[in-house]
């Protein structure tokens, strides 16, 4: 044991030594949360649209009224014909464009089915699908009003009879993205420090030709393996407290769980972050081999976890290739404990899986770990 605890020390040393590494461990995590926390939104709004208004009568101008006013669009140009649209959606002006054609007010006086177009630029999906949805309900709103403004004239004691849905958001009442996207972020920057600073770690000793000195050193080879991971679990705790701050306290996210189920379901998450780690330094030989890899695993555990596309909408194939990506299951769980306040009741399932991924990884990571040591 005191060998191990010499070995973790001498570690720690090398890294407080070396000056590229504290602002990594520090600066790193804090700064990428500043800038995903506030770069990354699934929220639309003020979509920017051009006007065609052919009528410009009363009714165009109520609708045209009812657009702007919803606060989902906002008017950046008007043109005077279908032609000069294209100018605005090629260039990215515009979004969205609004055609009331000619005859709309009169039409809708004299009880007549009319209708308006949307041209919408469909490069951008997500603004497109949302614009479509906006326009679609606006529309339904504004006609709706025309409808029961004429059934109100039809007698002085007539009232139409309408259903409202009465909905309630639990968990987040405004809808708003950032509290989605904030705990996936918590788990992503926990994965990509550990994964990648315990992989160059462990590759630099045989770049540097200092792994043989350990090997005829007293140290068994789990020795030194524990050596090399506790130093970067010691440093990945230090990063959940500091990512858990900045989500907490700067971005105002709320916890509604237990902190200390969610700071020991954070440690057995980094432990197959870090076995992660570990199995990528034993199938490269460089710091830069390391560095590639780390990315080529991160980036489809990144993709495939749920953190932006739901697993429910990917093929049948990658849906099954997410059972074995730990960053899944920490974000149900991480989700679960920040916005809805669930317990481990609710949430054993993903901690036991998480577990079981952690041991897997870990006695695979060894496994090979050993036998390059042999």
């Amino acid at each position: 044991m005191k060998k191990l605890l010499a070995f973790i020390k001498k570690e720690l040393i090398q890294v407080r030594r070396d000056r590229r590494m504290l602002p990594i461990i520090i600066v790193a995590p804090i700064l990428q949360l500043l800038i995903l926390g506030y770069a990354v939104s699934l929220d639309v709004r003020e979509i920017p649209v051009v006007v065609v208004n052919l009528d410009d009568s009363a009714s165009s101008r109520d609708l045209l009224e009812a657009v702007f006013n919803s606060g989902y669009f906002v008017e950046v140009g008007r043109a005077g014909s279908i032609a000069e649209v294209d100018g605005y959606l090629d260039s990215g002006r515009a979004a969205v464009a609004l055609v009331v054609p000619e005859g709309f007010g009169k039409n809708l006086l004299a009880g007549k089915t009319t209708s308006f177009q949307g041209l919408i630029d469909g490069t951008e999906s997500q603004t497109a699908t949302v614009g479509l949805n906006y326009l679609e309900m606006i529309a339904r709103h504004f006609n709706q009003k025309i409808i029961l403004a004429r059934l109100e004239k039809l007698g002085a004691g007539f009232r139409p009879v309408v259903i409202q849905p009465e909905v309630r958001v639990f968990f987040n009442p405004a809808l708003v993205s950032r509290n989605f996207l904030l705990p996936g972020v918590f788990g992503l920057l926990l994965m990509v420090m550990t994964v990648i600073l315990t992989a160059m770690a462990v590759v630099k000793e045989y770049d540097l030709g200092t792994m043989e000195q350990l090997i005829v050193t007293p140290l068994r080879p789990l020795d030194i393996i524990l050596g090399k991971l506790l130093p970067f679990f010691i440093i990945g705790t230090v990063d959940i407290f500091l990512i858990f701050a900045v989500t907490r306290f700067w971005f105002r996210l709320p916890l509604r769980g237990n902190f200390l189920l969610l700071l020991g379901l954070s440690f057995v998450y980094m432990l197959s972050t870090l076995g992660v780690g570990l199995f990528i330094s034993t199938i490269t030989r460089t710091p830069q081999q390391a560095m590639l890899t780390s990315f080529f695993f991160m980036i489809p555990m990144m993709m495939l976890s749920g953190f932006v596309f739901p697993i429910e909408n990917m093929p049948q194939f990658f849906q099954w290739l997410t059972v074995i990506i730990p960053l899944r299951y920490f974000l149900v769980i991480l989700r679960g404990i920040f916005l809805k306040g669930v317990g481990l009741a609710a949430l054993y399932d993903e901690a036991l899986l998480l577990l079981l991924l952690a041991v897997v990884i870990n006695l695979l990571s060894v496994s090979r770990f050993r036998r390059r040591l042999d």
